[in-house]
């Protein structure tokens, strides 16, 4: 359990897809819980897993441990949702973390909450704070920040990044870095704000301010948004989508077919796991 969670807490109903632990919630809902949490004093850590993040979470137990303290562990991804829905225990929808960015700085403007923008290529930081605002003039932006190259390898340009965050205060913090190096850098900076709000969200600055085309609402409502991508960036990501993703998409949708098979047979077969173990 992340040790910014109050006891008393109640979260979403939990969905167990071959022991990776998704909360069930559609993204108004997890919204809506964000800013309800934060509303009574208590920040939190959201990890919102793709295809790419899942397979690494099986290949790496340290890794899978590690994501799962999150506080919030979303599908963002249509094959795991499928997935989902052939085991018997559907997941409402995707929730994407570059949709979050938009619809959790909305629900932000609302109810007067700050959002602080880390990370993301040199200058995206700052355009995608310009146009979150141009969507809704009353979001509070705290700050935004881009720190160098190899600054991952320095502890203290992370103390640095972590007092600027602790100065600016803000209720939202969205890091753009890409998994795992976002995720290790909320680690190190979540103390410095512990009622704050934290979310990876990879690419989704430069989405944000159009320096990368994101692939059309079709295409990603019906799992193809890496068609997309891939013609975007053959060269960096066709070893990651075809190698890697792909055959593990197929594994994942295989056995939980397989899983739904037996279970109607013998209702009390053990389903296999894909995730490691949570124990070291």
């Amino acid at each position: 359990m992340d040790a910014n969670t109050n006891k008393n807490e109640t979260k979403p109903p939990i969905v167990d897809l071959l022991g990776f632990p998704f909360h069930r919630v559609t993204e108004a809902e997890c919204v809506a819980y964000i800013l309800s949490r934060l509303g009574e004093g208590q920040g939190g850590w959201v990890v919102t897993p793709n295809i790419d993040i899942l397979q690494r979470m099986a290949r790496s137990p340290p890794l899978c441990r590690f994501l799962m303290q999150a506080n919030l562990l979303v599908a963002d991804g249509m094959p795991i949702v499928w997935a989902s829905r052939v085991l018997g225990t559907p997941l409402p929808e995707r929730v994407a973390g570059s949709s979050l960015v938009s619809t959790l700085s909305a629900g932000a403007a609302r109810e007067g909450r700050s959002i602080y923008l880390l990370g993301g290529d040199p200058g995206t930081a700052e355009l995608a704070a310009q146009e979150l605002i141009r969507r809704d003039p009353a979001l509070r932006v705290a700050g935004t920040d881009c720190p160098p190259f190899g600054f991952d390898k320095d502890p203290g340009a992370i103390d640095e990044i972590a007092q600027r965050v602790q100065a600016a205060s803000p209720d939202i913090v969205y890091v753009a870095l890409g998994c795992p190096k976002q995720e290790n850098l909320i680690k190190q900076i979540r103390p410095s704000a512990p009622r704050a709000w934290f979310l990876g969200v990879g690419i989704s600055f430069s989405y944000l301010c159009g320096d990368v085309k994101r692939a059309p609402s079709w295409m990603r409502r019906s799992g193809l948004e890496w068609c997309f991508r891939l013609a975007q960036e053959p060269g960096r990501l066709a070893r990651r989508y075809l190698r890697d993703d792909i055959p593990f998409a197929l594994r994942l949708l295989g056995l939980t077919a397989r899983t739904r098979l037996v279970r109607l047979f013998r209702s009390e077969h053990p389903a296999p796991r894909l995730a490691p173990r949570a124990h070291p």
